[in-house]
Formats: structure tokens, sequence, C-alpha cells
């Protein structure tokens, strides 16, 4: 990835909650190098001091800025994890490597497969049983000290580029990592915003598998302005860009007959049902404006490029019975669902 200079904030604008642990395993790098640390240190504005305190914390932007500047002093993505470097744009060329998938499952597959590619340490895999969808990372040699580090970051790196692919904070049912809980276990929690679990077989990310359904947001060009400050997605939890009623009709659209309520919608978008309603509202529309929105594309869709009975057309629009799609579709369009078929064969 790629990431130019920024300029340190303030002290006490952003909220202290990285643990020095991590820091340490930046300095750890330098080590294995022969290299000293001290620059690295003083372009992020963290005391030398704070390494042999425990209890320290940086911020999420300070841990970006040393990062960003020990990964090009050293050459090396991968910041001391693997027996090999991975030289500078390394996780960039697998963000390209998945830029052209059809859909974030594909693009998450690639990602994982390739990265067998930059090195054989670590062994990434996609896969889907039923309802669930985990990445599975498996350390096929011992990562020592650099072992929690380097697990977390290529998780956090995954998940944020996977998050940014959609525009979507991917919600996630579960974290595990395979050593036991560290001391700063807390962090994991504001880091996945899921439960955690430690002392697992394998790390890994759970989510709901109908989310590796959805279509990229994203382009290449909008790949190559990410990759100017991509260590954001690592560091800190993904913030989509897209306005609420987009994200909304996305999680309708990814859902089976678009079932959502209120209350699964909200846990997923991570918002309280009465902020949602009111948000919506400002943007001058209703939840059920939107279903109504999703289940007619859908319907279109299928009436106009497939040759699917009328009755499982109201069954994946999300209808009870063909005749209140009937109804529904009437109103939408001023036809029938079958004439509106038979018109469009027309043409």
């Amino acid at each position: 990835m790629t990431t130019p200079a920024l300029v340190p904030a303030a002290a006490g604008q952003h909220p202290a909650f990285t643990p020095i642990a991590f820091v340490r395993c930046v300095a750890q790098a330098y080590a294995q190098r022969g290299m000293e640390v001290g620059v690295a240190l003083q372009q992020a504005q963290i005391a030398p001091a704070l390494l042999a305190d425990d209890q320290a914390c940086i911020t999420a932007l300070q841990m970006e800025l040393l990062c960003a500047h020990a990964m090009r002093e050293l050459d090396d993505e991968g910041l001391g994890w693997f027996q090999r470097r991975l030289p500078w744009g390394s996780y960039g060329l697998l963000a390209r490597a998945s830029i052209s998938s059809p859909s974030l499952g594909l693009a998450v597959a690639r990602w994982c497969r390739h990265h067998g590619l930059l090195t054989d340490d670590l062994a990434l895999a996609l896969q889907v049983d039923g309802p669930l969808a985990t990445i599975r990372v498996q350390a096929r040699r011992d990562l020592g000290a650099m072992q929690e580090f380097c697990l977390l970051s290529v998780l956090r790196n995954l998940h944020g580029f996977a998050s940014w692919l959609v525009d979507t904070r991917l919600p996630l049912r579960q974290a595990s990592f395979s050593f036991p809980a560290p001391a700063h276990q807390a962090v994991y929690g504001r880091l996945f915003d899921a439960p955690v679990r430690f002392g697992a077989a394998a790390a890994s990310l759970e989510l709901d598998a109908h989310w590796l359904q959805l279509p990229l947001v994203r382009d290449e060009a909008a790949l190559n302005t990410m990759l100017q400050r991509a260590l954001p997605l690592q560091v800190r939890p993904y913030k989509p860009a897209q306005p609420l009623v987009q994200r909304v009709r996305q999680a309708l659209a990814a859902h089976p007959q678009c079932s959502h309520t209120a209350a699964t919608l909200c846990a997923e978008l991570h918002l309280a049902p009465r902020s949602l309603h009111r948000q919506l509202q400002a943007h001058g529309t209703s939840l059920q404006a939107l279903k109504d929105a999703v289940r007619r594309d859908r319907a279109l869709h299928l009436l106009q490029r497939t040759d699917t009975p009328l009755k499982r057309v109201a069954q994946a629009c999300g209808f009870a019975g063909e005749k209140s799609f009937i109804r529904a579709f009437h109103q939408w369009t001023g036809q029938a669902p079958g004439a509106y078929r038979q018109a469009q064969r027309g043409r």
C-alpha cells in the first residue's frame, strides 16, 4: 500500500487506544534489520520512553504515521512478520488483483489466494458454509513475538479493504485469534466491533455469507486514490462514504426477499432504530419506501431477463402471495406483471 507523509495531529485531538505493544513490534522490525527506530517514532510524535510503559497507548493516527514511515524506511509492508520482505506496494498489488471482481466474494477470494504469492508464511482462505462465511488465516511457521501483530494486521487490512470495496462497514459475527488473550484485549472490540475469541485453532473472521453477493462500488480510479493513503483501513474501523439511503438500499438488496426488519437492519448498520427513521425522513424517504424500491427493481429485473413464474417472482421480492405482488406491481408501473413482461419481450 502507499501512504504519503502526514502532519501529526495536536495532542488530545484523537483518543489514544492503540496499545504500546504494537509500537514495540515495529521497533523489533527495525532491530531485526539492525536499524534504529528513533526517526520513525519522531515522525509519529511517540516519546521513546513510552516503549517501557506497559500501560501506554497511542492514537490511531500515530500508529498510521509510524507504520507509514517504517514501511518506507524498511521497504517492508510486512514490518518484519515474514521470512522475506514485502517490498513497498505489495499489498497494493493484491488490491489491484481484486478490483475487477464482479462481487465482493470473488474479490476476497482473490485477495486470499494472491496473498500466497507474497509469502508462504501464512495461508489465507475464504470458506462459505450455508449462511456463514469465514476468512481463515493459518500460520505455516512460528511467527514468534510477531504473531499477534501480524495476524491482527492482516485481518484488519483485509476487513478494511473489503468494507471499502462495497463502501459498507461489513458487520462481523466473530473475530478469532490463535493466541491467548493479551493484556490489551479490550482494543480488539474497538477494531472489529464484534465478539472476539482467543486461543482458537486459527485466526479468522466470520460474517453472514449474503454480504459476499454485493457488487463492488469502487473502480480503478478510486483504488488509485485510496492507495495514496491506505493505512487508515488497517488501523481504524471503516467509515462508509455513501449516504445512509444508499447503504440501506444496498443492505436490503443483499438480503434474500428484502426481509429485513428495522431491528435487523439497524443491527447491521450499527444504528439505533430511532436514528435510522429520523435520518431517512431527513432524506425525504422511509424504510418502507426503500423496501418497495428494491422490490420493484428486483421484480423488473426478473420479469425483463428471466422466465421465472410470477409466483416465484413474488416470493423473490418478499411478497406472501402472487395477488399482493400483482397489486403492488400495478401501483408501481400501472401495468400487471404479465403484461409488462410481454411488452418487454415485444421490444
